[in-house]
């Protein structure tokens, strides 16, 4: 099964496809009907579906969870084995009781190398079931191969968070020794008492013009992270988060959207501040913003309990920094008095977004 599932392709497969067809493959070895695999997504701060095998599409969008909410996920990962519940109401929050009418739901942990990265969920379709103790073997192996992938997907994210770090050192260096130096040398003749000559004012003018083609050439170049696609929108990532955290206030300016091309982005910021938040801060409220100014969107999270001693913004801010620039926008950061901390994201729009405000 495993051969089939990783071997029908000639190039490499989608993690979506692989993940829809490991479900399937979990219906096909027991007597389960229907499968969904959810992974942590740091930009949601929570599991969410990846992957499923008929299940309705109602019931996926639902299924968005943490640990403390969901004791059966917890057990399961901790002992590193198959559970079986049948008290769905000590075990699941009442959302999902609400969308999924079954008296038994399997629940598989997928883990690797003391790392949770999420779970399998399946039954019968609503029938009652017990598990034969061959099919735990088969489910236990499709949920090492879940981890497995997706162990690789986090290892590439890593890399690739590597390698555009050295590439800002790069860009830093070049923009440095290339065009800082020149300009510097530029200031201190703009600088100097008297009025210039004609010839000396043309020869700024020529090397002013010079410093901005080779600081724009090295800013096109794509040293940006590219943005990942997204099916999350930026309205229901604040909703969760509201929902599910007592200290999140959120304020959605009326009729503002997000446009598509900003959703990742957005998303982005969002995600690279609430991780500095958990990293450098301990906030009794997280207050995060979002607005129309003039004519462009602003996203702003701010938060109290920071560190005094904080070392300030990691490399995902600098970054998200480097992706704005994409869209013509700026990410500001940074304390603003007392314990408190503000991240803040401002994008113009453009006539192809419609009507924002």
């Amino acid at each position: 099964m495993l051969v089939e599932l990783l071997g029908e392709h000639h190039g490499a497969i989608p993690a979506a496809e692989f993940y829809d067809r490991l479900c399937a493959a979990v219906c096909r070895l027991t007597r389960l009907r229907r499968a969904t695999l959810l992974l942590y997504d740091e930009a949601y701060q929570a599991v969410r579906a990846v992957g499923s095998h008929n299940v309705e599409p109602q019931i996926l969008r639902h299924l968005v969870g943490n640990l403390n909410e969901t004791p059966v996920a917890q057990k399961a990962l901790e002992a590193d084995d198959v559970v079986v519940i049948t008290d769905l109401d000590e075990q699941v929050p009442e959302r999902f009781r609400g969308v999924v009418d079954t008296p038994a739901i399997v629940c598989v942990p997928v883990a690797t190398g003391g790392r949770w990265l999420g779970v399998i969920f399946a039954d019968r379709d609503g029938e009652p079931f017990e598990l034969a103790e061959g099919e735990r073997l088969p489910l236990r192996t499709l949920g090492r191969a879940a981890a497995l992938v997706g162990s690789v997907e986090h290892a590439t994210r890593e890399r690739e968070r590597a390698h555009q770090l050295d590439q800002r050192i790069a860009l830093t260096r070049e923009l440095h020794e290339q065009v800082i130096q020149r300009l510097f040398g530029l200031s201190l003749v703009l600088g100097a008492e008297g009025g210039l000559r004609d010839e000396d004012r043309e020869r700024a003018h020529d090397e002013l013009r010079s410093v901005l083609g080779e600081l724009r050439g090295a800013l096109e170049r794509g040293l940006a992270p590219p943005e990942r696609e997204t099916k999350l929108t930026l309205r229901g990532l604040l909703g969760r988060l509201e929902d599910e955290d007592d200290r999140v206030r959120v304020s959605w300016e009326d009729g503002v959207r997000v446009p598509p091309r900003l959703e990742p982005l957005t998303q982005s910021v969002l995600s690279e501040a609430l991780r500095n938040i958990g990293k450098h801060a301990k906030p009794t409220r997280i207050s995060i913003e979002v607005a129309v100014e003039g004519e462009a969107l602003s996203l702003e999270i701010a938060n109290d309990g920071a560190a005094a001693t904080s070392p300030g913004a990691g490399l995902g801010l600098r970054l998200a920094s480097i992706e704005a620039l994409r869209h013509e926008g700026m990410v500001e950061f940074g304390p603003t008095g007392g314990e408190r901390w503000r991240v803040r994201l401002v994008c113009p729009l453009t006539e192809d977004d419609g009507d924002a405000g």
